[in-house]
């Protein structure tokens, strides 16, 4: 939001130069069309006149304040991010209203466009109660259909429509005016969008109305405009014909914790969604990992890597402790080893064992990343690697694959502080590692660990219980941490339960490695790696085939 205001006030002062002009007559005559012609409807606002809002203000005048070098529009995409039940829709129902009636476009077409037609109609019965609550536009607009089944709003001075449509009806060519598109982050691809644009050929000031909530999983359109429109305000991309307004919180802000940044990614309250339901959603998420997440994405516009993470970020911060690891030396730890094949995040985890009932088990990460590519693979995974490394959260070597023997000899160096009962390793790569080991002479207490539900599913069970209860702590590493945000689990029949590697779009290592660190004692036997289950069920399945010559 700062930096989309920012953005306006460079523009009133350098934008000239690029050949646009600040209109204030056209932005104050574009803002008082809500409250002079367009009523609300639902609830409380049934029938109440349309004041808009400061920040609803601020977008409006700004889409119909600024002109280009021809005098038209000058913004051609606007995208709108706010909490879930701000009042985005009915607001881009009066842009729609708007230039339907008041633009003086011939023929004029106004499209509420979504994947699915019933998705595109829940903003168009926004602007069909708007038009009949009008006391300007019911007299002059026809509404084609059954209350309640409305399928057009005509206005026939001009010879305009405004119609639901969706993606698969689109075949024809739709040539909008405006078209609006609601919740986008529920878009699996950009075909809406796409469509709306392609029309705009032959148009002299279309314009794409987007909103949204934050979305989960940052390969989406969503997420693409989201970025985009970051950018764009910020300065880091150019784009005279794209407006921002992302609604975010700062990177301090915790809303589970403090009601004054809710109006950050709520720009209505008090009035909406209200302080009493934001109040009511944070209460009934405390402790639910899904639910927390769905509210944090929904209500304040924190976008997530998966639906449903296995660690609440509330439980995780709470369990954040100030130490360095020079406070740790001499004492007894187990380590959990999560060393990637090639070129992903490698992860060294200790665990250090508490003294007496009292004392938590602590937590001191290690990671490690190949050197080569690193802005390449910061811009792929979106996350700082740079900083990260310049920080020394991240250590790199030169080449693009992990330096597996240059891990190894940095381990001997980190451990030989503390009495190091075990290194937990998956059993599948450590045959690999004994052999570099013995190459350099060195000697770590290695344990295998298995990676199926057999191993996982009790260590696992351990390190929830321990968190939960504040007997583990972590001095607020920011790459744990976001492994810890991005780690989701699976779940046999028998209730066990394991990190899903290859469900998470970010990556989870560091609970790996965690996981295995704290989850079993040195005398435990292995299970067997989650590639030994896998080869020994094909193996099974062959075996099935030979005795009963069928397919298995």
């Amino acid at each position: 939001m700062r930096d989309a205001c920012a953005r306006h006030l460079r523009d009133l002062k350098n934008g000239a130069a690029r050949g646009l002009t600040w209109d204030r007559a056209e932005a104050e005559k574009a803002i008082d069309f809500y409250p002079d012609v367009l009523r609300l409807n639902g609830g409380q606002f049934e029938g109440a006149v349309f004041h808009l809002l400061p920040w609803e203000c601020f977008i409006v005048g700004s889409i119909y304040g600024w002109k280009n070098a021809a005098g038209t529009r000058r913004f051609r995409v606007v995208y709108v991010e706010t909490g879930k039940g701000s009042g985005k829709s009915p607001l881009a129902a009066g842009i729609g209203i708007k230039g339907l009636t008041a633009d003086k476009e011939p023929r004029a077409e106004v499209y509420s466009a979504a994947t699915k037609k019933d998705q595109a109609e829940i903003l168009f019965r926004d602007a069909v109660a708007m038009v009949r609550y009008s006391t300007d536009l019911s007299t002059r607009c026809h509404i084609s259909g059954a209350i309640g089944r409305e399928t057009n709003i005509a206005f026939n001075k001009t010879m305009s429509f405004f119609r639901p449509i969706s993606s698969d009806e689109g075949k024809s060519g739709p040539r909008p005016h405006v078209g609006l598109v609601d919740e986008l982050h529920e878009h699996r691809d950009s075909s809406v969008i796409d469509m709306m644009i392609a029309g705009f050929k032959g148009r002299s000031q279309p314009i794409l109305f987007t909103i949204t909530n934050a979305g989960s999983g940052k390969t989406s359109v969503c997420w693409n405009y989201h970025e985009y429109a970051r950018q764009v305000c910020s300065g880091l991309a150019n784009n005279d014909e794209f407006f921002g307004y992302v609604c975010a919180l700062d990177e301090k802000d915790d809303p589970f914790a403090d009601e004054d940044c809710w109006l950050k990614t709520n720009p209505s309250l008090p009035a909406l969604p209200g302080l009493n339901y934001l109040r009511g959603q944070v209460k009934s998420a405390r402790g639910m990992p899904a639910k927390e997440s769905l509210v944090k994405r929904l209500n304040f516009c924190i976008w997530t890597e998966a639906d449903s993470p296995a660690i609440s970020s509330h439980v995780w911060m709470s369990a954040r402790r100030d130490y360095t690891i020079k406070d740790f030396i001499g004492r007894r730890c187990r380590a959990g080893l999560d060393l990637s094949s090639t070129t992903d995040l490698t992860a060294l985890v200790l665990a250090f064992e508490p003294r007496d009932e009292a004392e938590p088990w602590a937590l001191f990460p290690y990671f490690w990343l190949p050197g080569d590519d690193l802005a390449d693979k910061e811009e792929k995974d979106r996350v700082p690697y740079l900083a990260w490394r310049k920080a020394g959260h991240i250590e790199t070597h030169p080449g693009r694959a992990i330096n597996k023997l240059a891990v190894i000899r940095r381990m001997v160096e980190i451990t030989a502080s503390f009495e190091l009962v075990s290194v937990a390793y998956d059993r599948w790569r450590i045959e690999d590692l004994k052999m570099l080991m013995a190459q350099e002479g060195i000697d770590l207490p290695l344990l295998p660990f298995g990676q199926g539900f057999k191993d996982m599913g009790p260590a696992w069970d351990e390190f929830e219980r321990l968190l939960l209860n504040g007997r583990l702590v972590h001095p607020g590493n920011p790459v744990l941490t976001w492994n810890a945000a991005n780690a989701i689990v699976v779940e046999d029949p028998a209730g066990n339960k394991k990190p899903a590697k290859d469900r998470v779009t970010g990556r989870m290592d560091g609970i790996v490695a965690t996981i295995m660190a704290i989850g079993k004692s040195a005398g435990d036997e292995p299970g067997p790696s989650v590639y030994e289950e896998i080869a020994r069920a094909e193996a099974l399945a062959r075996e099935q085939q030979a005795q009963s010559g069928m397919p298995v």
